[in-house]
């Protein structure tokens, strides 16, 4: 596998902790890996976001927002502005009005990352043997997870994900402001 390239160990060109918080392409091995991280950026903030509001005993607005950040991961693996500004944005709204903290700073950091990473890919077209993406792997369940399910459910779910994402958007702010109406009473 190998010497026909197909190997997922292809040498990325920066270090992991710069392609986390200032990630750049070089290939197109880039800018898949970046997709990939992106992806599991989301997919960590949506799992952290289940468990918080569970415990807060929140279990559907979990259950929404995990959909969210989800869906939003898929986006941008496939290399979706769209779907990187809206985790992005709904996370710091999130954040400001429900308390700054370290680790609520650091996920705001890579998904501030995310959106630039996404922003760079989504416009690599170089005419090259570099920018040639390589291809997407179905081994094993974390390639179908990571590699083809984004790439088959994305085109299916687009359109229901910006209606969604700008629903629960608002939902959110309104139920925010009346909670800031009630406490100035």
């Amino acid at each position: 596998m190998e010497t026909l390239g197909l190997s997922s160990s292809t040498p990325r060109t920066e270090g992991r902790l710069r392609s986390l918080f200032w990630p750049s392409i070089q290939s197109g091995t880039d800018v898949d890996y970046l997709g990939a991280q992106g992806y599991w950026v989301c997919m960590i903030v949506a799992v952290s976001s289940l468990v918080f509001n569970a415990l807060l005993g929140h279990p559907i607005a979990g259950i929404l927002v995990l959909l969210y950040y989800y869906l939003g991961g898929v986006g941008v693996r496939e290399r979706s502005r769209y779907a990187a500004i809206a985790v992005f944005v709904f996370y710091v709204v999130d954040m400001l009005f429900s308390g700054v903290g370290v680790l609520k700073v650091l996920f705001a950091a890579l998904l501030l990352s995310n959106l630039r990473a996404t922003w760079i890919a989504s416009g690599w077209q170089r005419e090259s043997e570099e920018a040639v993406l390589p291809p997407r792997l179905n081994e094993t369940w974390g390639d179908k997870l990571v590699d083809q399910l984004p790439m088959w459910l994305w085109p299916k779910i687009r359109v229901f994900y910006y209606i969604y994402s700008v629903c629960l958007l608002v939902v959110f702010d309104v139920g925010l402001a009346m909670i800031f109406a009630r406490r100035a009473r």
